[in-house]
């Protein structure tokens, strides 16, 4: 058994052919008039009547246009905002459950499950109060988070 000679176990049917005489009626059931009565005739996918095709209401994907091998910017939408990734956001009084004077990364917390993985800069926060001297390093801070840190004796490196 080659693949070239394998055929199905029903045989196929052979498409009605409509608006040819006999018992179907004069308009096929096709209805009266219009582009999809006409033989050939049809609408495109995503056609509606006479408004723009959904995806053309959105904003593009900005950077290359359409010209293959050229880079040149779209025009900004105006309805369209780039958004930038932002910081992770810990709060001072998560760092309690962390061992007296254990260094503290991102990568740290990722590992704990504090953060997702994904998140590329970590900013502390200065809500609650730290009660152990710990090293930081690689983190953003604020101001107050700062304050509180180096209160409790902690390190930022």
């Amino acid at each position: 058994m080659q693949l070239h000679t394998l055929k199905p176990n029903t045989k196929r049917q052979k498409a009605k052919r409509v608006g040819r005489g006999g018992k179907r009626g004069t308009f096929s059931g096709k209805g009266t008039k219009g582009q999809k009565s006409r033989a050939g005739a049809g609408v495109k996918p995503g056609f509606r009547g006479a408004d723009n095709r959904l995806w053309q209401l959105f904003p593009k994907q900005r950077g290359a246009s359409k010209k293959p091998g050229s880079n040149r910017p779209h025009k900004k939408h105006r309805y369209y905002q780039l958004r930038h990734d932002k910081a992770a956001v810990v709060n001072v009084d998560v760092f309690n459950q962390f061992m007296e004077g254990e260094k503290v990364n991102p990568s740290l917390l990722v590992s704990r499950g504090i953060i997702l993985s994904g998140q590329k800069t970590v900013k502390v926060l200065g809500s609650g109060t730290l009660k152990k001297k710990l090293e930081f390093e690689g983190f953003v801070f604020s101001a107050s988070a700062k304050d509180k840190i180096t209160q409790a004796g902690g390190k930022i490196i």
